[in-house]
Parts: C-alpha cells; sequence; structure tokens
C-alpha cells in the first residue's frame, strides 16, 4: 500500500492536496486492518508525502515535496551526530566547486548583479560593529545557494538548501567567526565572482573547493563546542540541560 499510493503521488495520479479516500475505503480496496493501514499513512507522512488533518474538515492529503521535508531529516542527522560537521565539509568540497564551475558558464549579468549584491551587503555588515552574527552566516547561505541555482540544477539546488539551512544553525556554536574569518569569507565572494565574470570554469572550482577546505580544517582545529552551544550548556550545568 505504501508504495502504490507513493508512486500515484509522484506519478500525478493524486494530485497535491487532493483528499484520500476515507480510512474505511482504504482498508476495503487494499484489504489491511485500520493499524495497518494508519502505520502506513504515518510512513507516508513521514516522508513528507502527506498531510493528516485533524477536526471537522480533516482528512487525509497528498502533499507535493519540498526542500523542507529535506532540510529536516538532515537537521536530525546532524544532532544525532550521525553526520558530522566534517562530513557535511567534506560533501561540500566534492560538490561546491561543480557548481561553481557550472555558474561560471551559465552566469547571466542578472546573476552577477545578484552575487555582487550579496557580497556587498556582507561587506557592509563587516563594517557595522553593531551587526549581529547571524546576518553575516545568512548571507553566506544566500550566496552559496544562489550558485547553485545559478547552475541551474535543480539537485545542486535542494540539496544546496538544506546543507546549508543546517549548517548555519550551527555557525555559532562551533566556529565563532572573528571579523578576520569573515574578511576571508568577503574576499572569496569577489574573487569567484570575477572569476565567473571571466567565465573562468577552472579557476571557479579551485576557489571553491579551496574555501570549502579552509572550513573543514577550522571544523578540525576547534577544541570543542563554544560557550552558547547546546553541549557547553548542559556541561556548565553540572549535566542538565537548560533548553
Amino acid at each position: 500500500m505504501v508504495q502504490q499510493i507513493q508512486e500515484a503521488i509522484l506519478e500525478g495520479h493524486i494530485a497535491d492536496g487532493e483528499m484520500l479516500p476515507s480510512e474505511r475505503e482504504l482498508k476495503e480496496r487494499f484489504n489491511i486492518s485500520r493499524g495497518t493501514l494508519r502505520e502506513a499513512l504515518r510512513v507516508l507522512e513521514d516522508r513528507g508525502l502527506l498531510e493528516i488533518k485533524i477536526g471537522n474538515r480533516g482528512g487525509t492529503f497528498a502533499r507535493k515535496l519540498t526542500t523542507e521535508h529535506a532540510s529536516h531529516s538532515l537537521a536530525i542527522l546532524i544532532r544525532s551526530q550521525v553526520v558530522s560537521l566534517e562530513h557535511l565539509a567534506q560533501f561540500r568540497q566534492s560538490i561546491e566547486g561543480d557548481i561553481a564551475a557550472l555558474a561560471a558558464q551559465k552566469a547571466s549579468p542578472n546573476d552577477l548583479a545578484k552575487l555582487v549584491s550579496l557580497a556587498d551587503s556582507a561587506a557592509a555588515l563587516l563594517k557595522d560593529r553593531q551587526a549581529d552574527h547571524g546576518g553575516f552566516y545568512a548571507l553566506d547561505q544566500r550566496f552559496h545557494v544562489e550558485l547553485a541555482r545559478i547552475s541551474g540544477n535543480p539537485v545542486y539546488l535542494l540539496v544546496m538548501k538544506s546543507v546549508h539551512a543546517n549548517i548555519l544553525r550551527y555557525y555559532d556554536s562551533y566556529l565563532e567567526m572573528g571579523p578576520e574569518d569573515k574578511q576571508e569569507n568577503i574576499t572569496f565572494f569577489y574573487d569567484l565572482i570575477e572569476a565567473i565574470r571571466q567565465g573562468q570554469l577552472n579557476e571557479a572550482k579551485i576557489l571553491a573547493e579551496s574555501h570549502v577546505m579552509q572550513f573543514g580544517k577550522k571544523m578540525r582545529t576547534m577544541k570543542g563546542p563554544s560557550r552558547g552551544s547546546p553541549e557547553r550548556r548542559t556541561a556548565d550545568s553540572g549535566g542538565l540541560s537548560m533548553e
């Protein structure tokens, strides 16, 4: 049953937002018990293919897949330490070089203008002593996601959205980027933009790979979570989480 409903949604036979038949109809159609049916529906809900609503207007509805579900799953893997930030750094090094090369091949003047705008905003934030880290990290995320969009490959775009959304929430805990680190990022932005502007595919690829490699090195040299991280708060409270 799980496979049949999944294929029906993915192939468009059940439209986004369409309500599935009642539990009784589904039980009869698939000749299964109520418990088995509900377990199957929960599996499909976990996969992001169904939305189960309770109440007068409740029911089970087909759901269009989005990057949000993939991002949520990745967040769980990171928090459970199945996927470490070093794993993400290794993965990024293998993929972001290719994305940068594609961007150098496909970028339009409008695409370049968007990248320059993000780099300029990051540079302005660095000069603003009142600005918090979050704004800079968000711009860094948007820059990398924009590169994936420019590449024209929807798979790269989905992956970069998920990866960078989950790296973003751990920057404060593990990296504590200072002014020099941020300036290094900004220099990378402008150097990469210039390589893309010149259509230098190999140079763009090397710049992106080197940038991610430096990120990985910083991760490996960290001695432990920063003061604001969940792990440090737990230790400081005598083993009791303050969250």
